[in-house]
């Protein structure tokens, strides 16, 4: 089994907590809000207080000075700096001592600004944890940034707005790249650095080749040498601008984070015992695979996430039927913490109900005592579930599920998305479920465009799959597909957006076919006709691990590993033999793999611009089947609805999107990314008791401190501290303790 990213982050924290032991025992930990928001992820209140910490505070609140040393996990932002070193200046003591701990690398002007302040005697030790990045699953992580989506593929306004827009996405990219390589650092890997780069469209958005932003053209006859190194360095940097892909520039800032913290931390990584073969990070993007945002998916979590208003892929608002037969409204998290989601999340929506059942019959004759036939279908468990009042837990589990694969079955027959998948699925596969070319693909296909009871939104997804599937078509022709729609203009505009992701929409009668090299392989006969498309990262990864995978479609940024041989290849990576559907279900026991699971190679998988859940569960069955530890992350997750409302509005930079309602930032990037990374992490400071002013004021006029650097933000948060946990004594804190549930502002 893969470890669990959870669990990493998890132990790091703890690690930290734990490094800190002062004489009186007790501590005190300060964070900000955004040490806040990634505690909250993957540690509860009382796991923190269990490890002797009296009180949590909010570096950004008024805080009474303690007779205890501190621990401080903050951000790396010179504001937060400032504050520790104001906490210790002046006259002033807020703890006994400080023990400094920076979820990021803290740059060397904020190091020396440190040590060379009054704070420096009280300063226990200063350390960097590399933990800031969202862990959303066991195999998943992410940014967090769906406005990146804008920022990579809305094109430019005018030609003047070019350098502009593209300054301001390096800029992003390089925030990105910290984050990925933080994942690395905490995994302790230094992997090898693979990119996607298309021959079949130039780089997209800010990046793709413009007067503005290109290299002056080289001399007059320096292309009639032949070999590159003759024809100089100015030709070269003139025709780099045609292969400067976001991927690429992306793994080429994430392979220099790398070797900075290499060159910083020679021991980096520690060997392992037993050796773990050295792993491989793959950077591709939202635009290597524009279906798998349009298809329907029926395995559980990505049909849920498709059809059901769950918030953020976690949060589900449903009816509980109580004891008494009276329905409650409930909101349910969906997380990793939830047994029944995490054993069904994967599975085709017929095995997960089948799974459901045959759990909460053998629930009902182990806990209940239930003596009947057991549940038959879903409707027999609703009623069984609510003569259970004794395992309110266990009942709430079973209901939550019950219900959201009885609304999914429900809108699957109400949408008529039985029709509906079989055509996507013959666009996206260019086969028939008989494995023949599709001929009646047009005649299957208008009836629904035709037909009022599929909504626009579906329509819009068959029509940009056949489109795809024809690589392109007359205008005419797309003007009719419109037409017999009834599509709005700006669901039109969802459609004609496709070719800013590098797809081609219109097609001349003398066009040629696309010649794409990644392709989707012809997959084992599949169990369900409408999911026989498997998303191309599943090629990418099979084809890396069995060695296949072009190297000119996915160069290696700098080293790149020797041939394995065959010996090595077979034993680390057994190629499988049957389809996914036909293996046996994931919660059977797993065959004993040849490698020992904690010294399994690794495979990290970034998808810049949104990856789908369907990605994420290749990333969970191909860790099985290939005997790897496969990571997915992305800058964001993206339901095919969410893609869609952003492809409308991906012309106007976003304006009118939910990441980004006023569109993207059209101003110059900061001069230096400290500069940017304080903007994005700035925290008002909340206004003082009235006790603290006359001091405040003598601080500022004593020219003692530096002034924190706090422009205007759109990033900037609201004003808001943490709830204090304060207590008398450790007899209070050991009642405190417990007390459980997550932090709360």
């Amino acid at each position: 089994m893969t470890a669990s990213l959870i669990n990493t982050v998890r132990s790091t924290f703890l690690q930290a907590f734990r490094s800190v032991n002062p004489a009186g025992k007790w501590k005190i930990l300060v964070i900000d809000e955004h040490v806040q928001n990634l505690l909250s992820t993957v540690l509860k209140q009382f796991d923190i207080l269990e490890e002797n910490v009296t009180l949590i505070e909010s570096i950004s609140s008024y805080r009474e000075p303690q007779q205890f040393e501190a621990i401080y996990m903050l951000m790396p932002t010179t504001q937060n700096v400032d504050r520790v070193i104001q906490d210790f200046s002046n006259g002033r003591q807020q703890y006994l001592g400080a023990h400094l701990f920076f979820l990021d690398g803290l740059s060397d002007p904020l190091f020396q600004r440190l040590t060379s302040s009054p704070a420096e005697p009280h300063l226990k030790a200063v350390k960097e944890l590399f933990v800031n990045f969202w862990v959303t699953e066991a195999q998943t992580f992410s940014v967090k940034a769906p406005e990146l989506f804008f920022q990579i593929y809305s094109p430019p306004k005018n030609e003047a707005s070019f350098r502009i827009a593209r300054s301001r996405l390096e800029e992003e990219l390089r925030f990105v790249s910290k984050r990925i390589s933080d994942l690395c650092i905490t995994l302790n890997e230094f992997p090898y650095i693979r990119y996607y780069l298309p021959s079949h469209h130039q780089p997209l958005g800010p990046l793709q080749p413009n007067q503005q932003t290109r290299a002056p053209p080289p001399p007059e006859g320096s292309s009639r040498w032949r070999t590159n190194l003759a024809r100089g360095e100015a030709a070269r940097q003139y025709e780099a601008a045609d292969t400067e892909f976001v991927t690429k520039v992306l793994a080429s800032m994430v392979q220099q984070c790398l070797e900075e913290h290499k060159k910083a931390n020679p021991d980096f990584p520690s060997p392992s015992d037993p050796p773990r073969p050295r792993g491989t990070l793959i950077v591709t993007d939202r635009a290597m695979d524009v279906v798998a945002p349009f298809i329907h998916e029926f395995t559980y979590q990505a049909m849920c996430n498709d059809l059901l208003p769950i918030e953020d892929g976690t949060k589900y608002s449903y009816k509980f039927q109580s004891s008494l037969g009276t329905y409650e409204d409930k909101v349910a998290t969906l997380s990793d913490a939830d047994s029944v989601w995490t054993t069904v999340r994967h599975m085709h929506m017929r095995e997960a109900i089948d799974r459901l059942m045959a759990d909460f019959n053998k629930f009902m004759e182990d806990h209940a005592g239930f003596k009947g036939g057991g549940a038959a279908s879903l409707n027999d468990m609703k009623d069984m579930l609510a003569s259970l009042p004794q395992y309110q837990e266990q009942r709430e589990k079973f209901s939550l599920h019950l219900n959201m694969a009885q609304d999914c079955m429900t809108i699957f027959e109400k949408d008529k998305l039985s029709a509906v998948a079989n055509v996507e699925q013959c666009c996206a596969t260019g086969l028939t479920a008989e494995g023949k070319t599709p001929k009646t693909l047009v005649e299957e296909m208008v009836p629904l465009l035709d037909g009022r009871e599929v909504s626009n939104f579906n329509k819009v997804r068959i029509i940009a799959l056949y489109i795809m599937y024809r690589d392109g078509v007359p205008d005419e022709d797309r003007r009719r597909l419109y037409q017999h729609a009834r599509l709005s203009m700006v669901e039109q505009d969802a459609v004609n957006a496709l070719v800013h992701l590098g797809a081609r929409i219109t097609r001349g009668a003398s066009d040629k076919d696309t010649k794409k090299k990644l392709k989707q392989k012809p997959q084992a006969e599949e169990e369900y006709e409408l999911s026989r498309y498997k998303p191309l990262i599943r090629t990418v990864i099979e084809d890396h691990v069995s060695n296949k995978l072009d190297q000119t479609l996915f160069p290696y940024v700098k080293d790149a590993p020797s041939v394995l041989t065959p010996a090595n290849s077979t034993r680390q990576t057994p190629t499988p033999t049957t389809s996914l559907r036909s293996a046996k279900p994931s919660w059977h026991k797993a065959v004993r793999p040849t490698a020992p699971v904690d010294n399994r190679q690794r495979i990290i998988v970034f998808v810049a611009g949104g990856m789908t859940y369907s990605e994420v569960r290749e990333a969970y069955t191909l860790s099985t089947s290939l005997n790897k530890d496969i990571y997915i992350g992305s800058t964001h997750t993206v339901t095919p609805r969410q893609f869609f409302d952003d492809l409308k509005v991906l012309e106007l930079s976003g304006v009118g999107s939910r990441a980004v309602p006023n569109g993207i930032s059209l101003t110059q990037a900061h001069n230096s990314f400290q500069e940017y990374y304080d903007q994005k992490y700035f925290i008002p400071d909340p206004t003082p008791p009235r006790s603290e002013l006359q001091v405040q004021k003598d601080t500022k006029t004593s020219g003692k401190l530096s002034k924190a650097h706090s422009p205007s933000s759109p990033y900037a948060a609201s004003s808001t501290s943490v709830n204090s946990l304060g207590m008398n004594g450790p007899e209070k804190e050991e009642k405190k303790k417990k007390k459980k549930g997550l932090f709360h502002f």
